[in-house]
């Protein structure tokens, strides 16, 4: 479980591909502080498990079943994410409670800046729009956001300088592809009213 506030950004060392699988490999600092072999760091709000670690990366493997829903399949040695290393229980929640699960995949439709903040807007999946709602939670990237105005096939939201700064959102250009996971409270209640109305 993850809270959606990015620790750094890191930078894709390698990725080996391992047939159905990858292997990625991520340069990093703050994240590997206290990190140990099997504990879960958010990549671009993917939650990975470590298999791999030095004093100045980590290694994930990434399967197939991941690489079809995320922006992942496109990752590169360069590339830059967004990371957050698992939450703890006894800490607060700056963000929301996200889980890591990407539900797919948006893209980048437009972005009006603004003297104090910009505004950018983001296609929505088939099937996704239902699970958003104006004012409410989503994470784009491993980033907690406010939804500014949903519709059933995209959503805005407003940054600040900070997220722009800190993470990869403040890069990224119109026709990008970004990873989104939904609020899964609306998943769950969604699926209690079909097992109530069935």
């Amino acid at each position: 479980m993850f809270t959606g506030i990015v620790e750094e950004r890191g930078r894709v060392a390698s990725v080996v591909p391992l047939g159905d699988a990858i292997r990625v490999t991520i340069s990093a600092r703050d994240v590997l502080g206290g990190t140990q072999h099997g504990d879960s760091i958010a990549v671009n709000g993917v939650c990975l498990t470590v298999v791999e670690l030095s004093e100045t990366s980590f290694s994930a493997d990434v399967m197939q079943e991941t690489l079809d829903r995320s922006s992942l399949n496109a990752a590169s040695a360069g590339s830059q994410v967004n990371l957050e290393r698992a939450a703890r229980l006894d800490s607060r929640i700056g963000g929301h409670l996200v889980q890591g699960h990407v539900d797919g995949t948006g893209t980048v439709t437009a972005i009006e800046p603004s003297e104090h903040w910009t505004v950018m807007r983001f296609s929505l999946p088939d099937g996704l729009g239902r699970y958003v709602v104006e004012k409410g939670s989503i994470t784009v990237d491993g980033v907690s956001l406010t939804v500014v105005d949903a519709a059933m096939d995209s959503f805005s939201v407003s940054l600040i300088p900070t997220t722009l700064q800190v993470t990869t959102l403040g890069d990224r250009r119109v026709g990008d592809h970004v990873n989104l996971e939904v609020d899964a409270i609306a998943k769950y209640v969604e699926r209690l009213m079909e097992w109530r109305d069935a």
